[in-house]
């Protein structure tokens, strides 16, 4: 999971663990995420400084088959913005991807460094290369919160449990056995991994949340009411939240939420307690210590774990 999915925050060099402006250093995180950093290049084998050569691998591979993308669609742009400017020639308008602040500041920093000056052209393939770099990052995010699901799916699919089972991810709800369709003008409802037993029935509703927001934990209730109210088997369901969030009050919270007199969620799921036990440290105090507690009562699962009890379910 980390080889495909984990990156580098950028601002701090590290192995991203939490929000980047709360781990910059000099911050309670930043200490956490070194550690992470340290603990996450032992558990694959490679040093701190080589740890980005080994992981972020979909997000390198989509960026690639992105940039080719683009590059098409900007040769063809490029025929179409000429037409477009041609009424407009030798009027001095401003060039498609001009940044005089940025290249200013590039001149600055660089420019006794520079053998000759680069021309204009040549500034704007520049500024307009930096300003891709920049929006990678927001890529990024559609990437992750998909790609999480679909590696689960892929993980998943691969065990070979006691009963056999599908994994299909973003599934309509009314398409699984045992629930009814959305009613009226609801907005029929998609789950992010559906585990189901075809044999016995039995379904597992899977949240995948790389990491948990505020808005997300009232979303976690909101899903769970309208799977409860469209279940029409009359038969029980699992409610898995499976996460790679650090943040030691959003899990305890995960764990602890109540609906009604029952616990909201059958499994809470990190990806991997051992990164969280390595990034909260020898001492953790309040609820990172809460964290460690729900590891060891087996209401935080890993995800090693959880794994191995879909394939055999006593083993839990």
């Amino acid at each position: 999971m980390y080889r495909l999915l984990l990156w580098i925050d950028r601002t701090t060099g590290l192995a991203h663990c939490y929000e980047s402006d709360k781990s910059q250093p000099g911050r309670r995180w930043y200490g956490r995420s070194l550690a992470f950093h340290a603990w996450v290049a032992s558990a694959l084998g490679t040093t701190p400084a080589r740890l980005a050569d080994q992981i972020d691998w979909l997000f390198q591979r989509a960026i690639e088959d992105l940039a080719s993308a683009v590059n098409s669609q900007q040769r063809r742009d490029v025929v179409s913005a000429q037409a477009q400017r041609a009424p407009y020639e030798g009027l001095g308008f401003p060039e498609p991807g001009d940044d005089p602040e940025l290249v200013s500041l590039i001149r600055e920093e660089l420019g006794a460094y520079l053998q000759e000056q680069p021309t204009a052209s040549i500034w704007r393939a520049l500024t307009d290369r930096i300003h891709t770099y920049l929006t990678q990052e927001n890529k990024r995010k559609n990437l992750v919160g998909e790609g999480f699901e679909d590696v689960l799916a892929s993980i998943v699919s691969r065990l070979t449990p006691s009963e056999p089972i599908t994994a299909e991810t973003r599934k309509l709800l009314q398409d699984l056995p045992g629930f009814y369709p959305s009613r009226g003008n609801e907005k029929a409802k998609r789950v992010d991994l559906a585990i189901v037993k075809p044999a016995s029935g039995h379904r597992t509703l899977v949240t995948a949340k790389w990491s948990i927001r505020a808005d997300r934990e009232e979303q976690f209730v909101t899903d769970y009411d309208v799977y409860e109210r469209l279940e029409q088997a009359g038969q029980e369901f699992d409610y898995v939240l499976v996460t790679n969030e650090f943040d030691p009050a959003r899990l305890v919270a995960a764990c602890d939420n109540l609906r009604g007199n029952r616990l909201l969620f059958s499994h809470v799921v990190h990806v991997n307690t051992d990164g969280l036990v390595a990034a909260y440290g020898p001492s953790p105090q309040r609820s990172a210590a809460a964290v460690l507690d729900r590891i060891k009562s087996k209401r935080l699962y890993s995800l090693s774990d959880w794994l191995k009890q879909i394939v055999e379910p006593s083993a839990g």
